[in-house]
């Protein structure tokens, strides 16, 4: 099932999956990342949810902890993409040279940078989440969901994958416009809906949610312009970015 292949490629739930990618796989996979993150962006913010109930003065330390969950249930895999594509583009290399920085497993200095100012800013706008006991759950849902829908969006149909190999080559170039946008109505009614269910206006969730696909197709047009294409790293990279825009706007009302 490719939901499940899916939980089983992008987050820590022991799902048993064939290691094998069939054939067309990895696109089927990618089209349920945005339920399988928005999922996993609501349950790691109970921890916040519970320690503004219990201890309202230690706001901050849940957020820190929530912003750590989702990062465990996601393995880190798309903070080191972030790190990786970070360095690559801060090198300012040819092309190839800067893939093969990607490559690398060590994190230099632009990577570093990025992850701090990334979850450091994650953190500060959950801390400023305070609407209502469930805003923060409904932000980190929200978040996440765009911002995957984003990733989703650079494996459309004219995007080419900057590698032979790797995740980007199995699903670059793949998907049909028509699935994309309706990612995109998906993601922007779930904004709306769960806007109305904590008791903001509806476009305080959803100009945010806008702002936050923007950005991540800059990110992506940016990447694609500079490497020739997208790899494994750039969705990473893009969904920590879009992530980031998204709990800033709705941080901001």
């Amino acid at each position: 099932m490719t939901l499940l292949r899916s939980v089983s490629m992008f987050t820590l739930v022991p799902v048993r999956a064939d290691p094998e990618l069939a054939p067309g796989e990895g696109i089927s996979a990618l089209l349920w990342l945005p339920l399988v993150g928005g999922l996993t962006g609501a349950v790691a913010a109970l921890p916040l949810v519970a320690i503004r109930h219990w201890a309202p003065h230690a706001a901050l330390l849940g957020a820190v902890l929530a912003v750590a969950t989702l990062a465990g249930l996601t393995r880190c895999l798309h903070l080191d993409g972030l790190a990786d594509t970070a360095d690559g583009l801060g090198s300012r290399a040819p092309a190839e040279r800067a893939l093969e920085i990607m490559r690398r497993s060590d994190i230099g200095p632009f990577g570093v940078v990025a992850l701090v100012l990334v979850l450091g800013v994650d953190i500060a706008a959950l801390d400023a989440t305070r609407d209502d006991a469930w805003a923060p759950v409904a932000a980190l849902a929200v978040a996440a969901t765009t911002a995957r829908v984003g990733a989703v969006a650079a494996a459309v149909r004219g995007v080419p994958a900057a590698r032979a190999s790797g995740f980007g080559a199995l699903v670059a170039d793949g998907l049909s416009p028509i699935a994309v946008l309706a990612w995109l109505v998906a993601a922007l009614g779930l904004g709306a809906a769960l806007a109305v269910a904590v008791g903001v206006p509806v476009g305080w969730i959803v100009v945010p949610q806008a702002v936050a696909l923007l950005f991540a197709y800059l990110v992506r047009r940016h990447v694609v312009r500079r490497l020739g294409g997208v790899t494994g790293d750039v969705f990473g990279a893009v969904i920590e970015a879009a992530t980031a825009v998204a709990l800033i706007g709705m941080a901001l009302r």
